[in-house]
């Protein structure tokens, strides 16, 4: 049985954001397909880089976004209003903070021919939970998830 290739596995068309944008951009678009993570594109549509749900957490740590919310969205009734207003500060800052910033610069990427096997042992390896996608000018053509794999898995 052959092995499928990334072009047979991968979500297409790709959906991305430029490096210009701000995270208020990424995070809306995270949320809207609810995806975990994007490749990130500069205006030759080449890929610079990827964005993900980790990295925007980690920056909004060190920005200190004081995580003041449960789960559900509710604000926690022992929050003082400094801490709110602290907040209020570090959410606009999150805002306006452009996707470059806080981007992954090193990215792993595939060709279309790529093998299902190469790349899940390229994941595997690395730890990462997506690989784009690229044609031979270095422009995001697809991506390949954690869950694409799964997909290619139960139809072996």
């Amino acid at each position: 049985m052959e092995m499928q290739k990334a072009k047979e596995i991968m979500s297409s068309p790709p959906i991305s954001i430029h490096e210009d944008k701000t995270l208020r951009d990424a995070i809306e678009l995270l949320a809207k397909h609810r995806f975990s993570g994007l490749p990130v594109v500069n205006s030759d549509e080449k890929i610079v880089g990827i964005i993900s749900d980790t990295d925007i957490i980690r920056y909004s740590e060190k920005i200190k976004v004081v995580p003041t919310t449960n789960l559900s969205g509710w604000i926690s009734p022992y929050v003082d209003v400094s801490t709110l207003a602290t907040m209020r500060k570090g959410m606009d800052t999150l805002h306006q903070t452009r996707v470059s910033e806080v981007m992954t610069k090193k990215v792993h990427t595939v060709n279309e021919e790529a093998d299902a096997a190469d790349i899940a042992r390229l994941m595997n390896r690395r730890k990462i939970n997506r690989i784009p996608v690229v044609n031979s000018e270095n422009k995001v053509v697809g991506i390949v998830t954690r869950a694409d794999m799964v997909q290619c898995m139960a139809k072996l």
